[in-house]
């Protein structure tokens, strides 16, 4: 499984080459997550990815693209070649999600705080129409400054919509910022049914996504490393919104070879 990763690793940083854009170090967080998510847990189909019998899937944290769409693309929702056009104008694989461009994304993200609102409304919907399928919603660590994502935790708890889980990427880059503490501690005192886990563990992630509290809200808080495989990039802020040189390149390579 790890050599399959390294490989969808390697697919997003040389996406990245051509145009220079990309988050590469986002997306290697929640690879591990996004990976799980769709290899195991949530029900899709990549021919129909409007079928109402699918799980929804929103990345709230739009600048970690790159991670879904080497997934979506290993899926089937669209051919892999599709990688190699990120963020030119003829590709419709932008650097944040598109729900009108891309099949299997469900909400079109970027500006931080709206996913989890997002994933309220949609979990409440499929409660109403009694279309018994899950939401999953991954948020950002310095995301959960916006008050937004505690106000749509607040309602999440308050209406029990035990079809919610929001994953937290925990990769501690707002630290310098802010400390957030203890998250888990946070979304229990809101109300959810909250756990911290290894977020590069897969047996770990499938455990957490695959509980389900029958009157709550799940938060699953994922202690990610920002930048995982790589070590160059490994928790270095430099790495944030950057392409490596050529040499880079090669090394990277090598390294997840």
């Amino acid at each position: 499984m790890r050599v399959r990763l390294n490989q969808l690793k390697r697919q997003i940083i040389a996406a990245t080459t051509a145009t220079k854009e990309g988050h590469i170090p986002s997306a290697f967080s929640i690879l591990d997550i996004v990976w799980v998510l769709y290899d195991g847990v949530m029900r899709f189909n990549p021919h129909d990815p409007k079928s109402d019998d699918r799980d929804r899937f929103i990345l709230s944290k739009g600048h970690g693209s790159l991670a879904v769409y080497a997934v979506l693309a290993e899926k089937g929702f669209f051919p892999a070649e599709e990688l190699a056009r990120f963020s030119t104008l003829e590709s419709r694989l932008g650097g944040h999600p598109d729900h009108n461009k891309v099949p299997g994304i469900e909400a079109s993200t970027g500006s931080l705080g709206h996913g989890l609102p997002f994933g309220v409304g949609v979990a409440m919907a499929l409660r109403i129409r009694k279309v018994d399928r899950r939401v999953f919603v991954i948020v950002g660590d310095a995301e959960c400054n916006e008050g937004s994502i505690w106000e749509a935790a607040l309602l999440a708890a308050h209406h029990k919509l035990s079809n919610l889980t929001c994953i937290v990427d925990y990769n501690h880059s707002t630290d310098r910022a802010l400390n957030m503490g203890d998250m888990a501690a946070k979304f229990a005192a809101f109300g959810w049914a909250a756990t911290t886990i290894n977020g590069h563990d897969h047996a770990a992630i499938a455990t957490a996504l695959l509980a389900r509290d029958p009157q709550k809200p799940t938060a699953i808080i994922a202690e990610t490393i920002k930048g995982h495989g790589v070590k160059q990039m490994e928790n270095n802020p430099a790495w944030h919104h950057r392409s490596p040189s050529k040499d880079e390149l090669e090394a990277m390579f090598q390294e997840l070879a």
